[in-house]
């Protein structure tokens, strides 16, 4: 039989407890003497974690910045059917209330904003089903809101990504009586925006846009769909689909590197939780509370998903992502 040394060049290290994370190097084997295990060190592999819940249980809430630094404004408490205005600042571990939104509102899928200090809400509704569709949108500076210039076309349940000087908002629903679904897609560059290409398939509502006005990407759709499409500041082009076909998700990261956590597959709400690799999806690890309509903010290696809706309830059920340096795993031998 070949031994390990005669295949890899080099015999199998011995260890009596497993590498520090300034040691671990991926792709290293060896064996713990005090286990009695033989062990690997692989990739970091991302998981959720419990966080501080919000203060007030919402869906279709507003959502900037990330772990430890993240903002959620806005959405519904459930009855009666009216958006609030309330804005939650997040520190990592707790939830604070600080100045409300100058117009109670929510439907908005996504947001923009890289930190806690700056952040834009943009259109929404007033009321659910949407009945109220202003065109008003704030600017966060950390400590209060104050109303910017308006975009275009009023929506809701759209999506948007960015920063609060380089975004974007695309899809959704158009305003009353229609509620028709939209494609429109408007840039964002801190004073005023712009109408640019529409997306190839109008109506997506969904709680991922991930990038800034040259490099966007929108995931899913309503109806029920696992369409994604990117963005290269000129015009949209349809790429892979997600793995589990849904509306309503809450997601975070770039336009190369994203996650898409959870949604509404009418029914039933989700739990899945997939990543972005610039082309493919992958499925990685689920969400502890399946829910759609959350907040939420971060990158694929650090973020957060915070409350929406179970289907019978709504929650302020806090999740933190988070990708180790490392893992390690037990090899078997049987």
């Amino acid at each position: 039989m070949s031994e390990y040394k005669g295949i890899k060049g080099f015999q199998v290290q011995t260890r009596t407890e497993d590498p520090s994370p300034t040691e671990a190097q991926t792709g290293d084997f060896y064996y713990n003497s005090t286990t009695g295990q033989f062990k690997t060190v692989f990739t970091g592999v991302g998981s959720f974690s419990s966080g501080g819940s919000l203060n007030s249980a919402r869906r279709g809430s507003y959502r900037s910045g990330s772990t430890p630094s993240g903002l959620v404004s806005g959405g519904f408490p459930g009855s009666p059917p009216s958006g609030v205005g309330i804005t939650e600042s997040y520190n990592g571990s707790s939830f604070t209330e600080v100045a409300d939104m100058n117009t109670a509102r929510g439907s908005a899928q996504s947001g923009m904003g890289a930190s806690n200090t700056a952040a834009i809400a943009t259109t929404g509704s007033t009321t659910r089903p949407g009945t109220g569709m202003p065109g008003a949108v704030e600017s966060w500076n950390g400590s209060s809101w104050t109303e910017v210039a308006e975009q275009n076309s009023p929506r809701s349940q759209h999506g948007a990504g960015g920063t609060s000087t380089n975004g974007m908002v695309f899809g959704g629903f158009g305003p009353p009586p229609s509620f028709s679904h939209t494609g429109a897609a408007e840039t964002w560059n801190g004073s005023s925006w712009t109408e640019v290409g529409d997306l190839n398939t109008a109506g997506r509502t969904t709680g991922s846009g991930n990038g800034t006005t040259t490099a966007m990407l929108a995931i899913g759709r309503f109806p029920i769909s696992g369409k994604t499409e990117s963005w290269d500041g000129s015009s949209w082009t349809e790429t892979t689909d997600l793995n589990t076909a849904r509306t309503f998700g809450g997601g975070f990261g770039i336009y190369t590197s994203a996650l898409m956590a959870g949604g509404d597959s009418d029914p039933p709400v989700r739990a899945q939780t997939e990543q972005w690799d610039g082309s493919s999806w992958t499925e990685v690890n689920d969400l502890s509370t399946a829910r759609s309509q959350t907040a939420g903010g971060g990158t694929v290696t650090e973020g957060f998903v915070a409350g929406g809706y179970t289907g019978p309830a709504y929650v302020g059920v806090t999740e933190e992502w988070e990708v180790p340096d490392f893992t390690i795993k037990t090899v078997t031998t049987s």
